[in-house]
């Protein structure tokens, strides 16, 4: 029977950036998580661990706007290995002002069931 496998991780779901080591079976499945403060971390590092996800933050273009781009944000963390793809399709995009904070760009980018969402205003030019 194999050893466990530890994989150290340090967590951002607090401002406490705990030190935290997740040990895993041979079947990556997680035996134990060890170094949190919080139960944030315990999470986190489990989330991590088996499926590690990320919020995409980003602009994306704006004709007839004040400014020729808006920032937009995912409404949820989608899948670490998405988002490349998703900051790649979002090249494409080319919205007409006005644009309002939190109008939704993009329905459920790539099945993950986040949107994609405008974080400010964007008034017309003029």
């Amino acid at each position: 029977m194999p050893d466990n496998t530890l994989t150290h991780y340090l967590c951002i779901g607090c401002p406490l950036g705990c030190r935290l080591e997740v040990e895993s079976d041979d079947g990556d499945n997680v035996v134990e998580v060890r170094g949190w403060t919080c139960k944030k971390g315990d999470a986190y590092a489990r989330q991590e661990h088996i499926d590690p996800r990320r919020m995409v933050t980003t602009t994306v273009r704006v004709n007839g706007g004040r400014w020729a781009r808006v920032p937009v944000k995912t409404s949820d963390a989608v899948p670490k290995g998405q988002v490349e793809a998703i900051c790649r399709a979002l090249r494409s995009v080319t919205l007409a002002a006005p644009v309002r904070m939190g109008d939704v760009i993009v329905r459920d980018v790539f099945g993950t069931g986040a949107d994609i969402v405008a974080t400010r205003d964007m008034p017309a030019a003029g």
